[in-house]
């Protein structure tokens, strides 16, 4: 399975009384995928996969599978303890998930040989294809990332430490390894198009776009404006939509799930707030990224 163009992380909807709200799901996710996505990413990062209970992973799995209805692949979050990931990747696969993203696994620091037994514990639970997350805890070798790329199912590694270095060295040795195994590498910083120029140019060309979850045309903006090597297109994009939306981002600790959520419901769909230990924005915050929202959609305009 080889994923393309920007990728499409939805936010889980919650009710007023707390619970998961899955017709507004369901809605979030026929308007993003309508918008051309590669690929649809539910119950991960951005949709609080931390804050799921394992019924409430399924049902919002299920729903994700239905609504995108085989326009694109569907990818579900799994992790926690080694157990928990591969009940998790069970549920996902009885839901129709078509692949699944590994989380770090919670708390613990991790040596990288460790990391490889968790990764194998996990994706022995199901015969899905496996997108294996460095973020955080979870830090591999370069021979630990080629040691595990080259189980069968697995089939990219994705980056949320920032690393370059680091994960230019991965690349490197996965490739050796994998030979002609079709594999991908992924960008999964926080707001990811702020380094998608310098992922590319280790050869990292996918990314996680959560502006994508509130702000398609943005999103496909600059996808498009670095598709076709327009750096002046590119420059100002960065510059005056997503450094602001990054500065802004960076003020409280996990507004990089809680800001996406709070634009996406800017955008009129009841999402809701965020569960504990999150926190939703301050209205002075969401004042200013209004501000921020409505410059980036006259540069997508233009």
């Amino acid at each position: 399975m080889q994923l393309d163009g920007v990728l499409f992380f939805p936010v889980t909807p919650f009710t007023p009384d707390g619970e998961v709200a899955l017709d507004v799901l369901a809605e979030h996710v026929k308007h993003g995928v309508a918008a051309g996505p590669g690929g649809v990413f539910v119950a991960c990062g951005t949709g609080e996969f931390h804050a799921l209970e394992p019924g409430e992973f399924e049902r919002a799995v299920r729903v994700a599978v239905e609504a995108t209805a085989g326009r694109v692949p569907v990818f579900a979050g799994v992790g926690g303890s080694a157990p928990l990931a591969a009940a998790f990747a069970r549920a996902a696969q009885r839901a129709g998930a078509d692949g699944l993203l590994l989380l770090p696994p919670y708390l613990v620091g991790c040596p990288a040989a460790g990391l490889v037994e968790y990764v194998r514990a996990a994706v022995a639970a199901t015969d899905l294809p496996v997108i294996v997350y460095q973020r955080n805890n979870a830090v591999f070798t370069p021979e630990t990332a080629a040691e595990v790329a080259q189980l069968p199912t697995v089939i990219g590694f994705k980056d949320g430490l920032g690393d370059l270095d680091l994960m230019q060295r991965i690349v490197l040795s996965v490739r050796a390894a994998v030979g002609e195994k079709p594999f991908q590498f992924f960008n999964g910083l926080p707001t990811a198009e702020m380094t998608v120029p310098a992922y590319k140019g280790i050869g990292v060309h996918l990314y996680s776009s959560a502006v994508f979850c509130f702000a398609p045309e943005i999103s496909l903006a600059f996808y498009q404006s670095v598709v076709r090597g327009d750096t002046a297109r590119t420059d100002l994009l960065l510059r005056e939509f997503y450094r602001p939306l990054v500065e802004l981002r960076d003020k409280v600790p996990g507004y990089a799930v809680s800001l996406v959520k709070a634009a996406v419901a800017r955008t009129g769909l009841a999402v809701g707030g965020v569960r504990p230990p999150l926190t939703d924005p301050s209205e002075q915050h969401l004042a200013e990224l209004d501000q921020i929202l409505a410059r980036g959609r006259e540069l997508a305009a233009g």
